[in-house]
């Protein structure tokens, strides 16, 4: 199985990264006062990878994570699952650009292995609140909390979209914790409502990063299931589109062979 390799061992990078993290918070405020464009707003060719993430471009399905496991464990987990939908029509009209997986491939996720102690942030859809809470058990976190992102227009007014009953403005992230708190973990930090402009399909608020660093300073950061425009400084992030070139060589071979990528589905199955 192919998987992408970096001139570093993840190890000596994730120590690296952190170490150089810890040199630029402790840097004066003021010299950051200025940010860059958001990578919602620039030309593919414009854009970089953020010089201090991790990106693993491979299918969170066949992956081999025990390598990763072993490095290092991290404070923080998030993952925002492409949950598969009750039909193989449920958005009435609204076209999903990505495949999903079932419950039993985010069910064998190990991320009992890779976090000993720390918070697990999932960002779910109505129909899998309790799946998740049951999951949550399963993998022996207990609910601490939950965000919500309303979700706005450039004019500030709610961003309404399609919904079974009610038309839909939110996203609800929940909000798990295993064992101790991380080392230097902060409380009553930031809000547990997010205002921020709807972005693309399945791309989530800036601020959720912001808030989980205020949350545990310096920590060991893990995204899974995340794109290019997900990548962030000091993350390791996992997924099949975080190059945005295309997929995992992997994934390419079994299409070309079996016309199919391993674990995705696409609406119910039949």
């Amino acid at each position: 199985m192919h998987q992408t390799t970096y001139p570093l061992t993840l190890h000596v990078f994730l120590q690296v990264a952190y170490e150089l993290h810890l040199v630029m918070v402790r840097l004066p405020s003021r010299l950051f006062a200025y940010r860059t464009a958001s990578v919602d707003d620039l030309h593919p060719s414009e854009w970089q990878v953020p010089p201090h993430c991790v990106p693993i471009h491979a299918n969170v399905t066949t992956y081999d994570w025990q390598p990763l496991a072993q490095a290092t464990q991290f404070d923080i987990v998030m993952m925002d699952p492409p949950w598969q939908l009750a039909t193989a029509n449920p958005t009435r009209g609204v076209a999903l650009g990505y495949s999903q997986l079932t419950d039993q491939d985010i069910v064998n996720l190990p991320i009992p292995s890779l976090q000993s102690d720390g918070f697990l942030f999932v960002w779910v859809i109505n129909a899998k609140y309790k799946f998740t809470l049951d999951l949550f058990d399963r993998w022996g976190y207990k609910l601490v909390d939950e965000i919500v992102w309303v979700k706005m227009t450039v004019n500030r007014r709610m961003a309404k979209s399609h919904g079974y009953y009610l038309q839909h403005a939110k996203e609800v992230c929940l909000v798990g914790k295993k064992g101790s708190d991380p080392p230097g973990t902060e409380r009553c930090v930031g809000s547990d409502i997010i205002y921020s402009e709807r972005r693309g399909q399945s791309q989530k608020p800036e601020e959720i990063y912001q808030l989980i660093e205020e949350l545990v300073p310096n920590g060991k950061y893990l995204e899974i299931f995340g794109r290019k425009n997900n990548l962030h400084n000091y993350w390791v992030t996992v997924g099949n589109e975080v190059t945005g070139t295309g997929l995992p060589t992997e994934d390419e071979a079994a299409l070309k062979a079996n016309k199919a990528i391993p674990g995705a589905v696409y609406g119910a199955r039949n």
